[in-house]
């Protein structure tokens, strides 16, 4: 049976918080007055009241109503109000955007203890209530605006009174719950990301929750925020929702127990059809046509549109989801995913990353329990109708060709093609595949995220380059297996360059099938050969910074103070050593850091310390190749720099070539007249911008290199 209260008319507008409820000494109007300063509004006086009721206008005690300087009682018709309401400034002009023109002013809506800033226009608001209202403010056939005593705003709070399985969790990485974390309004995705591992450390998880439980009031009464310039039209419903300054939202069907945190410089727009509930969205977001979305935190600068459905998941910056269907997923930056029919499910995607069309990433209905898991490193991209069997685990840039793969993958080579082997059924894997056929692709890409990186502040140190400290240290990991599988002595001795190994390896697929692995000779070369030219760059990195000192004496003091190669682990798209990691943990859990602000400052800390560190990572794998760490003597240094010089044109040479492949494909050709028609069409690859800027790059890389022999 539905519980409907009669109540006294009079009592309506008031009583947001009940007594029970509120602190000592302080009335429910506590939280709201924080906002506004009372002393600028007055009552109004008996002839504003008369020009208002000549206007159709109601109150149930015009007492409650108070008005700013510059208030025009003409400009508030047909309008009901109850409880104790603020009217700023209102002006005899009009509002608009984007082709909408409204009339500054009230009309037509029922208003329950709200403030209004100066000249906003409201019309045919079916219940506006509870809401505090910035300057210029257009809102226009809305069925619902409200906010309740107990609004979170997205956050996993619970209030006074509330019980504790009310508390929105995020259900990150797994369906079954057991890596579930709770969401604040400034949770990063590295945030998540620890909160997520580590489970069997209860001490540490206890704090990561002692933390997040400081982000939140457990108090009830606060009020919803309209940030000034927000467009507001033809909504239905708008429940528990903070919107910062110049959000637009046009059409959506509800929204509801949400934080939209919009800035002037970075707006966040909602449009047609669209359900969220439960979320956080930060700047720049973009959410439009038919999504619905529950449960979430979306970063700055993200898109959901074309239907998405986005359940139980953290959506990092600079991302798209289109059309398809996300779930207990944890996503870090510069992710797209497009089309009607692909899907991803309990996964960590480490960003950089791209899903096609038809691709079925995770569906349980594979396994006895919904509690399989799917993690990919930087740069997973798996191909048009791809489909993957929880548990697998992917190295980072690792492109997936199209196929049906029925085991479990545990792909520890990084830059790999992986793909069905006809002869046998098992796997086959093309390590070094970007490098050796695909150089335009992942140089572009690495350009590409970079160029589209919107954000305002920048505080996190995201990591675009393919190579880095992650990606060498699987580097040197997949050396040493190819050395392990095919034999050291085989891989130097250069009279194999040509021979196409027959080499089968165990462990990298969930059967009894045997693994490919492809071109091995080959591949174990440029593995090594991008290691040279990686030391080289961060070389020259290292100099632009530290202008004033000799090469030779950088690298001595570099070697001399720097430690083996580490492994580091990708915190939400920043690179950080592991060994740094579990000193913060056990900073948690002693109590020393026991906020995520302090947090924060120590990812801040550690993008200050990277660059150093990413060069001294740098020449450590390439210590590791050489097998010797006087690097800064004469023979080796000079090996060195030339190894690193001829890797750089061949680089350069692939971008290129990889690209004029596409030009030169006859099947391409046959679409057009001739090859002068596919020019105008799709344009020449001699004038390709990426690739002119490739071999400019190159230039001044082989330039700045001479130099420092000259020097």
């Amino acid at each position: 049976m539905n519980k409907i209260y009669k109540k006294p008319l009079a009592e309506l507008g008031f009583q947001f918080v009940s007594g029970d409820y509120l602190q000592q000494g302080a009335d429910e109007f506590v939280f709201r007055d924080q906002k506004v300063d009372k002393s600028i509004f007055r009552p109004l006086s008996i002839r504003e009241i008369n020009i208002l009721e000549s206007n159709l206008n109601e109150a149930e005690n015009w007492k409650d109503i108070f008005v700013k300087e510059g208030f025009n009682a003409h400009l508030v018709k047909n309008c009901r109000f109850f409880g104790i309401n603020r009217i700023g400034k209102l002006e005899n002009c009009f509002l608009e955007f984007k082709n909408l023109r409204m009339p500054v002013g009230l009309y037509n809506s029922t208003i329950i203890s709200c403030d209004f800033a100066d000249n906003v226009a409201i019309d045919r608001v079916n219940m506006l209530s509870h809401y505090q209202v910035g300057n210029e403010v257009m809102i226009l056939q809305v069925n619902e605006l409200a906010t309740t005593a107990t609004a979170k705003f997205g956050n996993g709070s619970v209030k006074k009174g509330e019980e504790e399985k009310i508390r929105i969790w995020l259900e990150l990485g797994n369906e079954n719950g057991g890596r579930k974390v709770i969401p604040f309004l400034q949770m990063k995705p590295g945030d998540a990301y620890l909160w997520t591992r580590n489970r069997d450390d209860k001490a540490l998880q206890e704090k990561y929750i002692e933390m997040t439980l400081k982000e939140f009031s457990s108090e009830r009464g606060f009020y919803g925020q309209i940030g000034d310039r927000t467009v507001i039209k033809n909504t239905g419903i708008i429940k528990d929702v903070n919107m910062g300054p110049d959000t637009y939202i046009k059409g959506a069907n509800k929204l509801k127990n949400l934080s939209i945190l919009s800035v002037p410089e970075a707006p966040s727009q909602i449009g047609e059809g669209c359900e969220l509930v439960n979320g956080i969205i930060h700047e720049g977001c973009r959410i439009f046509y038919g999504v619905k979305a529950v449960r979430f935190i979306l970063a700055a600068h993200s898109q959901l549109k074309y239907g998405a459905r986005l359940i139980n998941s953290y959506l990092g910056s600079n991302s798209t989801i289109s059309c398809c269907e996300v779930l207990n997923a944890l996503i870090y930056p510069a992710h797209e995913q497009h089309h009607n029919n692909s899907f991803l499910c309990a996964a960590v995607v480490q960003g950089q990353s791209n899903m096609a069309a038809g691709a079925t990433l995770g569906s349980n209905h594979n396994s006895r329990g919904a509690d399989g898991e799917l993690q990919a490193g930087r740069g997973f991209w798996p191909g048009l109708s791809v489909a993957l069997k929880h548990n697998s685990k992917f190295a980072s840039f690792n492109l997936i060709s199209k196929g049906n793969y029925p085991a479990e993958i545990h792909n520890p080579i990084p830059f790999s093609l992986i793909g069905n082997d006809d002869k046998t059924g098992g796997l086959l894997i093309i390590p070094a595949y970007w490098f050796l056929y695909n150089m335009y692709a992942i140089a572009r890409n690495a350009w590409k995220f970079e160029a589209r990186d919107q954000r305002l502040v920048k505080d996190d140190l995201l990591e675009f380059d393919y190579l880095a400290p992650d990606t060498v240290f699987e580097l040197l990991n997949a050396i040493n297996l190819f050395e392990k599988w095919a034999g050291q002595e085989w891989l130097n001795d250069p009279k194999n360059a040509n021979e196409n190994l027959e080499l089968y390896v165990d462990g990298i697929e969930n059967s009894k099938k045997k693994t490919k692995i492809a071109k091995v000779y080959k591949a174990y070369h440029a593995f090594k050969d991008i290691l040279y030219y990686h030391a080289a760059k961060e070389l020259l990195a290292t100099m632009e910074r530290n202008q004033s000192k000799d090469p030779i004496l950088l690298l001595k003091e570099t070697i001399s103070k720097s430690t083996p190669i580490v492994d580091w682990e990708n915190v939400g798209g920043q690179l950080i050593p592991k060994s740094a990691l579990q000193e913060l943990k056990n900073n948690i859990k002693s109590g020393k850091v026991n906020s995520w602000l302090q947090v924060h400052q120590f990812y801040q800390a550690q993008a200050k310390l990277y660059p150093d560190q990413k060069f001294e990572n740098a020449l450590n794998g390439l210590i590791q190749v050489l097998g010797k760490k006087e690097l800064y003597e004469k023979e080796t240094f000079t090996a060195w720099l030339n190894k690193a010089i001829i890797v750089s044109q061949n680089l350069a040479d692939g971008i290129k070539n990889s690209r004029k492949k596409d030009f030169q494909d006859p099947f391409r050709l046959a679409m057009f007249g001739n090859e002068e028609e596919m020019k105008k069409v799709i344009g020449d690859w001699k004038s390709n911008d990426f690739i002119l800027q490739a071999e400019k790059a190159n230039k001044e890389f082989v330039e700045k290199l001479w130099k420092i022999f000259k020097g």
